[in-house]
């Protein structure tokens, strides 16, 4: 008698432990399908590249998406002017060794020229809206490939994979469509766009897991190193043109690494004695604490400080 229905389908489709995908390489197969059928749906998309940890993920899997052809969408960076110099090196770095087209828009540009005001704390990771949504439409890019990860942030968890921003580049969470069956729908109508997170059901151990694995090189900040910094609000901060301690902060040398390497005025460091891939890997599977809680001020503003960026155009 043959097999019912409900129980060919309980079966798994592939039963041999040697034919099953590892989580890594399920991920990457799932991230890989994501960005080919943005580009196959699309006509002008374009990925956020900061040079950090995710965005340098992402291009990986681009390269590995289109392989042996180059990566057919050029690259887009909301420079805030406050970013880490080595961080900036690896960008171009990258940039050349790939043969990829960089846009950047500047945040200081609009602070010179009146577009924007800086604000009283200082931070200006809260002024990249405005030129990110200036970019998407001065280059008419309809697809904007972002690094978020749901493991992040409460808001990051909100959104889905494939997700449509209005003519204002805004984000309205109680507007999303559903991706049954892991069918992703990018169309939009003119003057609107969509964002799309290859890696947003990876971790942050994933990614360091799969940057181990692929050995793919990073900005040299990611890896313990002796650093001037001072305490504020629990966490480490730079000394640096953007960073200075108040009378009451003490400056020390200590041994740090970076596990977000945003603006440098609201990127803390973790005090950190690893210095490769596997150690990182190690100390990222102990940690308790997410890199964003731990590291970044500009998410400490208030309980819904991520939500409120992304409903204004904020990747």
């Amino acid at each position: 008698m043959s097999a019912s229905l409900t129980d060919r389908l309980a079966t798994p489709a592939v039963s041999d432990d040697a034919h099953t995908l590892s989580q890594l390489d399920a991920l990457e197969a799932e991230a890989i399908l994501i960005i080919r059928e943005v580009v196959g749906e699309l006509e002008r998309p374009v990925l956020l590249f900061s040079g950090g940890k995710d965005s340098v993920v992402m291009l990986h899997l681009a390269t590995k998406a289109f392989w042996p052809a180059p990566i057919p969408f050029p690259v887009l960076h909301v420079d805030t002017g406050h970013n880490f110099p080595e961080v900036l090196e690896y960008r171009d770095a990258t940039v050349e060794r790939l043969g990829l087209r960089l846009e950047v828009a500047s945040v200081q540009d609009y602070l010179d020229d009146g577009r924007l005001r800086e604000r009283a704390d200082g931070l200006r990771n809260a002024l990249q809206t405005q030129p990110l949504l200036d970019a998407i439409n001065e280059h008419r890019f309809d697809g904007v490939f972002g690094g978020g990860r749901r493991d992040e942030e409460k808001a990051r968890a909100k959104e889905r994979i494939v997700s449509l921003r209005d003519e204002f580049g805004q984000w309205d969470p109680k507007n999303q469509r559903p991706e049954l069956w892991n069918l992703y729908n990018p169309r939009h109508r003119p003057g609107e766009h969509v964002r799309a997170f290859p890696i947003s059901n990876w971790t942050e151990l994933d990614v360091w897991s799969y940057i181990e694995r692929e050995d793919i090189p990073l900005a040299s900040l990611y890896y313990a190193h002796e650093r001037e910094v001072f305490q504020r609000d629990g966490m480490w901060l730079a000394v640096g043109p953007c960073s200075q301690p108040r009378d009451d902060e003490t400056v020390e040398t200590r041994l740090v690494r970076y596990r977000t390497v945003g603006d440098m005025s609201c990127t803390g460091a973790v005090e950190s004695p690893a210095r490769s891939n596997a150690e990182i890997v190690l100390e990222v599977a102990a940690s308790t604490l997410t890199e964003r809680g731990a590291t970044r001020a500009d998410d400490r503003i208030s309980e819904a400080a991520m939500e409120d960026r992304k409903k204004e155009g904020y990747f």
